[in-house]
């Protein structure tokens, strides 16, 4: 899903309202109604939006009462800060991913028990333990998660900061910093750089000037190099 349309979206608080109670059960619209101390009409339209844009979806029980109930999982990332604003597209949950394979620079406890679905364990109740510790866990991961995402946005600001500082208020900073990455990370010739970066190569040549004019970088051999 577009973040942008999921932002519009979730901007209406009384939608994000029949959200949370949808998180917690199916509803039908008197419910909805009633809990928000809106109108019946006025529900139907929130949920007309939310399932057009595929984050609900409705089925009817045996009395044909239509129940709504939420489709999927989405996850929306928004990032606010002195040096840009941005978001990252919904996605689906994932369980499947490897997340050790895909973010190498996470070293945290990811051995979090499995379930045991056997005849045994479901006898003694082993199987429901094992439920009630792996949520645990994983409540202490997210918490942990939120942690470091403050903790990485903070450390970018600062970086971002210290790039301004030696270039200047009106400067992009984080594009000069992904072109002081991509200097580092490549052989630093301008195909190269151009390549990493993904951005207009006069605007990428401009940039490296404007850091060499900084004493930043250097151009030696057709290939920049950083000063020091």
């Amino acid at each position: 899903m577009d973040s942008a349309v999921l932002l519009d979206l979730l901007g209406n608080e009384n939608r994000r309202r029949i959200l949370r109670l949808l998180s917690h059960k199916p509803c039908y619209v008197t419910e909805i109604s009633e809990y928000l101390g809106v109108s019946p009409k006025a529900v139907i339209d929130h949920l007309r939006k939310l399932e057009d844009a595929g984050l609900i979806e409705s089925h009817t029980d045996d009395r044909r009462r239509k129940y709504f109930h939420i489709a999927r999982d989405v996850r929306l990332e928004v990032n606010v800060s002195r040096h840009g604003f941005g978001t990252k597209s919904a996605y689906p949950a994932n369980p499947s991913l490897d997340i050790q394979g895909s973010c190498p620079h996470m070293h945290i406890d990811l051995e979090l028990r499995s379930v045991d679905s056997g005849a045994d364990a479901a006898a003694d109740g082993g199987e429901l333990a094992e439920l009630a510790a792996e949520f645990d866990e994983l409540q202490d991961l997210e918490n942990e998660l939120s942690l470091a995402q403050r903790w990485v946005h903070g450390r970018m600001s600062d970086l971002l900061d210290r790039v301004n500082d030696r270039l200047g208020v009106d400067a992009d900073s984080r594009f000069y910093a992904k072109l002081l990455a991509a200097v580092t990370s490549t052989d630093g010739s301008h195909r190269a750089v151009v390549e990493e970066v993904d951005a207009d190569p006069q605007a990428v040549e401009d940039g490296l000037r404007r850091l060499a004019d900084a004493d930043l970088l250097a151009l030696e051999s057709d290939r920049w190099q950083l000063v020091g």
